[in-house]
């Protein structure tokens, strides 16, 4: 399909809102909003080269990481709440977007991170097109929660370079209850495999910033280490071994987490090195630990 074949039947799909799995049916073109609060144009929290993402992703000029306000999660212990939840931030237009990311280009990053993009494909992908129109060489990252659409990833097939999905639940109850996220486990593992089917293995260039891959994080949540390990389990047996795992450690009990005594507290290090040998016994090769 031709890029503007794309756009037209993403944009369709704004009528009748069917962007992510939940699928809210409501008609943003007419300014009504679903579970994520988006509306016709993007709204952005902020834009800048970044520099705590992974290291092939980050290097040494910086992950071009443009924050994208709301979520089609309403995860408990968000540590962005204040974006995802209170949708702080201000709205662009996609000539507005392609012009952050030719200015995050010019300030040398290795890539443009798009953090939670999954409510606004349509308007990004005419940013993203009419910036490659400009000139935009840098790889283009698609920073996502996992809960994503299958049909709608096909669409982006040769668009995005660098998947970057996390997996946060094996169970239904758990994402439901700490997501409000029906269905995440099996959306966010037929997701990951349209992205795999994609883009594959990680590709790193001569100065080891990738260029090409899937990359997938594991967020170890208290009193859910089974589940992670359940999640690593899939990637090695019907993913790759060669796969990229990122293994986070940085869970924290913000926002509204201490309403869940279960999750209310860090993960210790005894049960990240547990989650980390599990992986490894898997014959996962290729682990960033974060």
């Amino acid at each position: 399909m031709l890029a503007r074949e794309i756009l037209q039947e993403l944009s369709e799909r704004l009528k009748s809102c069917s962007l992510c799995p939940r699928r809210c049916g409501v008609d943003r073109t007419k300014g009504e909003r679903g579970f994520c609060g988006g509306g016709m144009l993007p709204r952005v929290a902020s834009f800048h080269p970044h520099f705590g993402e992974e290291e092939i992703l980050s290097g040494y000029r910086g992950s071009g990481t443009i924050f994208f306000s709301g979520c089609n999660m309403a995860c408990v212990y968000c540590q962005n709440y204040t974006i995802s939840h209170f949708r702080e931030g201000i709205e662009v237009t996609p000539l507005g977007l392609a012009a952050m990311m030719r200015s995050l280009e010019r300030q040398g990053c290795h890539n443009i991170n798009l953090v939670t993009p999954t409510h606004f494909v349509p308007q990004i992908f005419e940013a993203v097109d009419r910036a490659r129109q400009e000139g935009l060489r840098i790889p283009i990252v698609y920073n996502t929660s996992g809960y994503e659409d299958p049909e709608i990833l096909r669409l982006l097939r040769g668009f995005v370079d660098i998947y970057l999905p996390d997996m946060r639940y094996a169970k239904e109850e758990s994402a439901i209850r700490y997501s409000q996220a029906p269905r995440y486990p099996e959306v966010c593992r037929e997701a990951i495999r349209e992205m795999f089917l994609q883009v594959g293995n990680v590709v790193l260039d001569a100065e080891g910033i990738a260029r090409q891959g899937l990359i997938v994080r594991i967020l170890i949540i208290p009193s859910l280490e089974e589940e992670a390990k359940e999640n690593l389990r899939f990637l090695a047996t019907e993913i790759s071994r060669d796969v990229f795992v990122t293994l986070l450690r940085q869970y924290r009990p913000l926002y509204r987490a201490q309403d869940f005594p279960e999750i209310a507290h860090l993960v210790s290090d005894r049960t990240y090195r547990e989650v980390l040998e599990y992986g490894r016994s898997l014959g996962l090769r290729n682990f960033i630990l974060q």
